[in-house]
C-alpha cells in the first residue's frame, strides 16, 4: 500500500461523517505527501484525489458555504469540485500560489457560479445592457489587467488572493508564508502602483484597487 493511500486512510479514520467548517486550513508546508498527491490526483488516481478531498474538503466546504449561505447547497458545491479537480489541477503551478489557496480561488469560481445559477437577479432589476456597456466593461477589464501584469508577483499575488479570491489579510498572511504587516505594506504598495498606472492609462482608479484594507 502506498503512502498516499496510507495517508488517506488516516485522514478517513480521523474525518467526522458529515462536513465541519474548520476555521484553520491546513498547513501546505506541513504535507510532505501533498505534492505527489497533487501530481497523481491530474492522473485522476482515485487515492491521491481521496487524500486531497479528506484533506481540503472541510476547508472548501466552510468557504462555500459562506457564499451560498446554504449547507446543502454548499455540500453538493463541493461535491462537485472534487469530482471535477482533476481536470482543474491542469491549470495548478507549484510554486505560485500554496495549494490551499489555489483551491479557495477554485472554490470560489465555483461558489458564485452556482450562486448566479440558483439565484437569478429579478427581471425588474436588469437593466439591458448597451453597446457602450459592454465597450467600456471591456476596456475597464483590458486596462486593469494590464496594470496587474506591471506588479511584483508578490503584490499581484496579494491582490489576487485579496480582491478576488475574497481572503482577510490574516489568511493571506497565512497562505503566502507572510506576516499581516508584510501582505498590508505589499497590498499598501500594490494599491498605489494600480492607482498609478491605471491613471497613467486613462482608466481611473479602479474599484479593487480602491477598495480600503
Amino acid at each position: 500500500m502506498d503512502e498516499v493511500q496510507v495517508g488517506a486512510d488516516r485522514l478517513q479514520t480521523s474525518a467526522t461523517q458529515g462536513f465541519t467548517r474548520r476555521g484553520r486550513p491546513p498547513d501546505d508546508r506541513g504535507d510532505a505527501l501533498l505534492p505527489n498527491a497533487i501530481a497523481r490526483a491530474r492522473e485522476d488516481d482515485p487515492h491521491a484525489v481521496r487524500y486531497l478531498y479528506l484533506r481540503y474538503r472541510d476547508h472548501v466546504y466552510g468557504y462555500v458555504c459562506s457564499i451560498v449561505r446554504d449547507e446543502h447547497e454548499a455540500e453538493d458545491v463541493t461535491q462537485q469540485l472534487f469530482a471535477r479537480l482533476p481536470a482543474a489541477l491542469g491549470r495548478y503551478q507549484a510554486g505560485h500560489v500554496p495549494f490551499s489557496g489555489w483551491i479557495l480561488r477554485v472554490a470560489h469560481n465555483a461558489a458564485i457560479d452556482h450562486v448566479r445559477l440558483r439565484r437569478p437577479v429579478p427581471r425588474d432589476e436588469v437593466r439591458p445592457l448597451t453597446d457602450r456597456d459592454e465597450d467600456d466593461s471591456h476596456a475597464r477589464f483590458q486596462d486593469l489587467h494590464a496594470a496587474l501584469s506591471t506588479l511584483p508577483e508578490d503584490q499581484r499575488l496579494v491582490i489576487v488572493l485579496r480582491f478576488v479570491v475574497g481572503l482577510s489579510p490574516a489568511e493571506v498572511a497565512l497562505r503566502m508564508g507572510r506576516s499581516q504587516d508584510a501582505v498590508h505594506g505589499l497590498q499598501h504598495r500594490a494599491r498605489r502602483a494600480l492607482k498609478g498606472e491605471l491613471l497613467r492609462l486613462h482608466a481611473g482608479p479602479a474599484a479593487m484597487a480602491a477598495r480600503p484594507g
